[in-house]
């Protein structure tokens, strides 16, 4: 009877340590990895001859302030019909640099087609984040099957989601050459421009 009591007590036992966690990881690798969304904001400018006239000018800034654009953020312009003269772009070109930002060589496919007399202007925002984090569906406790619970990793790679400066750099990270010297230092010098002129 005593042998039989002792069974049954181990085999209550084994079955709620199963129950007390659902994973199968037995590894250090953890299952809670960063996810990079990227969306892409357009607005279209009529670039006339003379440039943009003041009042689209008025417009990109209000909606360069609606989106908050700030570091990290990508500014192309798309101008399929080469209808753009230099003048219209480089008035987007002084504009975006008050922001401390430079326009990219290269912009992004977005939907539709830009008009004849148009500019479009895309906005490239990418973030990172870590879906499903926190989770404490689980109880914590021991595990003699060696498995990591649910919410292994979701405070490192939370963490540095938040913190990385590019959430591109997941993804592809940086080339051996490294960065533009020029193209960041010309970044620099507008965002102290900017600041030295704001005090």
């Amino acid at each position: 009877m005593r042998i039989i009591s002792m069974a049954l007590i181990t085999a209550l036992g084994l079955s709620v340590t199963a129950c007390g966690s659902t994973t199968a990881n037995r590894s250090v690798y953890s299952e809670r990895q960063p996810v990079v969304s990227k969306a892409n904001y357009v607005l279209d400018l009529s670039a006339g001859n003379g440039g943009l006239s003041s009042a689209e000018q008025s417009r990109l800034t209000g909606w360069f302030d609606a989106l908050e654009l700030g570091y990290g953020d990508r500014v192309a312009i798309d101008d399929p019909n080469y209808s753009t003269n230099p003048v219209a772009k480089a008035a987007v070109e002084a504009i975006v640099a008050r922001y401390g930002l430079l326009i990219s060589d290269t912009a992004p496919i977005t939907d539709g087609y830009v008009p004849a007399g148009l500019m479009r202007v895309v906005v490239s925002r990418t973030s990172a984040s870590v879906p499903g984090c926190p989770d404490f569906s689980h109880r914590s406790h021991t595990d003699f099957q060696v498995r990591t619970s649910e919410n292994y990793g979701c405070g490192t790679n939370s963490t540095l989601s938040a913190m990385i400066a590019d959430p591109e750099d997941l993804v592809r990270g940086q080339n051996k050459a490294g960065e533009d010297q020029s193209r960041a230092s010309k970044a620099i010098r507008a965002y102290r421009d900017k600041n030295v002129g704001e005090q």
